[in-house]
């Protein structure tokens, strides 16, 4: 086992031990930013590269303080905390090589998601001694790409002398929810790459296995949604009362009545319901968290503004007041064939079968925003899968990987800023 990857190990499992919420990856960006610095990367961190006009939901101040504290008690790194105290917590790295060439970018993500780790003996991270240390966890891989993306940074710097144009490294915070990747586009992150290639670990592709371009994920929205009504006696004066619990019960009941769409597949689903305050009291609140989504953006659009006019109807027809907030979103994308094949053809060369592209259903990626801008100024951009071994699915609190695909992911990557560097 190399240095770099024992290196990759350790890093992975540290992360996995601590993981953080979208918008609140403070330990994690300023270890990140330690690394990439101490590597000699210039950075870029928080509001430098992303646009709070378009950080979807985020955490409130209260919890974003809370967390702070949390971060510098479990072992972030002061010098950097103030640039994400806030919880912008993105990091883009350059690398410029000083030679002529394209501008390629790799953009990872950080966050976790709010499950409980498994505690069996087991789960390798209890056997191993990396389980989580508070209730979220890396279910999904994202302790993995963080990881993935140090370890090409090391091998790009490392190896500069064999490299053309700049490498730009984006540390996503908040994918989890579709949430964090519009505001680094917003912020001007991409307007600049010829070439961007956004990636991810497992989601059902085999161990030693690659897709260079995956092309399934569907649009999506993502709302939070309340209704406010007014209260009454249910028994005494229940005519003076205006129903939210009635109204988001219609609303539910009436969005998954939304006609389907003939251009392609379509998704809604309402995964929340909380409403009212006693058994006596008419309730004056109630909130929904809703998703939808779609083949393409268009279709995802007609869902979304169908559901509008549900919750919109519904809320007239009991007199209440409806406030609909926009959380998350995602795009469809359709990933550049041109440097997915070189992707392939280094896959193969690293001994690892793979396949051009697949059109699977794959659920929702906010590297779309990515994708269609650099697409959009005339760049090619692809979204690639490493295979690997997985104890459980995705989202799951057995989730974990075989390590030994980290290294395979390293190389292919770096092997591609090289070829892309010669275009």
């Amino acid at each position: 086992m190399t240095q770099l990857e024992k290196q990759l190990i350790e890093w992975r499992r540290d992360f996995h031990q601590y993981p953080e919420l979208g918008f609140l990856e403070m330990r994690t960006a300023t270890i990140v930013a330690d690394i990439l610095e101490g590597l000699g990367y210039e950075l870029e961190i928080g509001k430098a590269v992303m646009d709070p006009d378009y950080c979807m939901g985020k955490p409130s101040e209260e919890e974003t303080k809370q967390h702070l504290e949390w971060a510098r008690a479990n072992g972030a790194v002061e010098k950097y905390l103030g640039l994400v105290s806030e919880g912008y917590t993105g990091i883009v790295a350059t690398l410029d090589t000083g030679k002529s060439g394209p501008t390629v970018a790799y953009r990872v993500d950080m966050d976790a998601l709010p499950i409980v780790e498994a505690t069996g003996d087991d789960h390798v991270p209890v056997k191993e001694d990396f389980r989580s240390t508070n209730d979220n966890m890396h279910a999904c891989g994202h302790d993995v790409h963080t990881t993935i993306g140090l370890g090409l940074a090391t091998k790009l710097m490392e190896n500069k002398d064999q490299l053309k144009g700049k490498m730009k490294l984006i540390f996503q915070p908040a994918e989890e929810g579709t949430r964090g990747a519009r505001s680094m586009v917003e912020a001007g992150v991409v307007s600049d790459v010829d070439y961007f290639v956004a990636s991810h670990i497992g989601t059902g592709v085999p161990h030693d296995h690659f897709v260079a371009a995956n092309n399934g994920f569907l649009a999506t929205s993502k709302m939070d949604v309340t209704f406010k009504g007014r209260s009454s006696h249910a028994g005494g004066n229940p005519e003076e009362g205006k129903n939210a619990m009635l109204a988001a019960a219609n609303a539910v009941i009436n969005l998954n009545a939304i006609p389907r769409h003939s251009g392609g597949a379509t998704r809604i689903n309402v995964g929340e319901l909380h409403a009212g305050s006693g058994r006596n009291i008419i309730a004056d609140h109630a909130a929904l968290k809703i998703e939808t989504r779609g083949e393409t953006s268009d279709i995802n659009d007609y869902v979304k503004s169908q559901a509008e006019a549900v919750i919109e109807g519904a809320a007239k027809m009991y007199g209440v007041t409806p406030h609909i907030e926009l959380v998350g979103e995602g795009e469809s994308a359709d990933c550049s064939l041109e440097v997915a094949e070189v992707l392939k053809d280094i896959a193969e060369q690293e001994g690892l079968s793979s396949d051009l592209r697949s059109d699977a259903s794959a659920g929702s990626e906010d590297a779309t925003f990515f994708i269609n801008a650099v697409q959009k100024h005339g760049g090619q951009g692809t979204y690639c899968i490493f295979g690997t071994e997985l104890a459980a699915g995705h989202h799951n609190e057995k989730f974990d990987i075989n390590e030994d695909s980290m290294p395979h992911a390293v190389n292919i990557l770096f092997e591609s800023a090289k070829a892309l560097g010669e275009k």
